[in-house]
């Protein structure tokens, strides 16, 4: 967590479950359960207004753009299947939202700011 002075990284405690953290896991777990994407992508709107100005604001913006990214890519993909080329892409747009979602992941748990959230990368 963050010290009354703001700062991160001062809990000391190996894990910690902060905002960020919950969206990235309900993101990588949208695999086995459709829904929990949709739930992150709110939550992430929600709670964006709450940690404006912390190091956790960088890792909303990311997280946000994570889903639209791999959803506008899943929707390019499907009419592209028919002419199998949608096929890789699904399987790229799916490697990308776990990578970012795992990157973010591994920053929240450091409580690091994401270095570039508007990235369409990693």
């Amino acid at each position: 967590m963050t010290d009354p002075s703001g700062q991160p990284g001062t809990s000391g405690g190996a894990n910690s479950v902060n905002k960020p953290t919950i969206i990235a896991i309900l993101y990588i777990s949208s695999f086995l359960f459709g829904i929990t994407g949709i739930v992150g992508l709110v939550l992430g709107y929600v709670w964006r207004n709450e940690v404006r100005g912390s190091w956790e604001e960088s890792h909303m913006t990311y997280l946000i753009r994570t889903f639209w990214i791999g959803f506008i890519l899943s929707v390019i993909s499907v009419p592209l299947m028919f002419l199998l080329i949608g096929f890789p892409l699904l399987l790229a747009a799916m490697v990308q939202l776990v990578v970012r979602s795992v990157f973010s992941l591994t920053r929240a748990q450091k409580q690091e700011p994401m270095p570039d959230p508007e990235t369409l990368l990693w």
